[in-house]
């Protein structure tokens, strides 16, 4: 499948959206830090016509802000099967397996990945996953990885 044909990008969270790192406060609350880079990279896609999923394997309610924020709405969460949630959303969006993209950064994600029209991982995604993918990125993830997925797909093919 071509670039082109992709219609759709599912991303893992934690390690593609943030940098895998957590931070608890005090009182037990989560923190996880997320790039602006990508919060635009996902912006250009939607206008670009894309239809963004996010397919997580925490049950974080930060992914519920990242995505209310972003006006993402196909959100599987606390995910320990990311290649039946890759169908559930070719099933919710109308949008075939094989023209969905996956970004993901560790092992849990490969069967994803396998399913995608269009694999991905950032720089420090684990070296399993960064051999098997179409693209790996320059930048880490939290760290534009996503923003140069989105405009990887969006450049004209040569």
């Amino acid at each position: 499948m071509s670039r082109a044909d992709i219609r759709a990008i599912a991303l893992d969270v934690d390690g593609v959206l943030t940098d895998g790192g957590l931070w608890w406060g005090a009182g037990g609350e989560e923190l996880k830090r997320f790039s602006f880079r990508d919060i635009m990279g996902v912006a250009q896609g939607t206008r670009a016509g894309l239809v963004f999923a996010l397919i997580s394997g925490e049950a974080s309610p930060l992914v519920d802000r990242f995505a209310q924020k972003l006006h993402i709405q196909h959100v599987y969460k606390g995910c320990r099967d990311k290649a039946q949630a890759m169908r559930d959303l070719a099933g919710a969006s109308g949008i075939p397996v094989s023209a969905i993209a996956f970004m993901g950064d560790d092992v849990n994600d490969l069967p994803a990945m396998a399913l995608a029209g269009f694999s991905a991982a950032p720089a420090n995604a684990h070296a399993s996953v960064r051999q098997v993918v179409d693209l790996v990125t320059a930048a880490g993830g939290g760290d534009g990885a996503v923003r140069e997925l989105v405009d990887t797909l969006l450049a004209p093919e040569k």
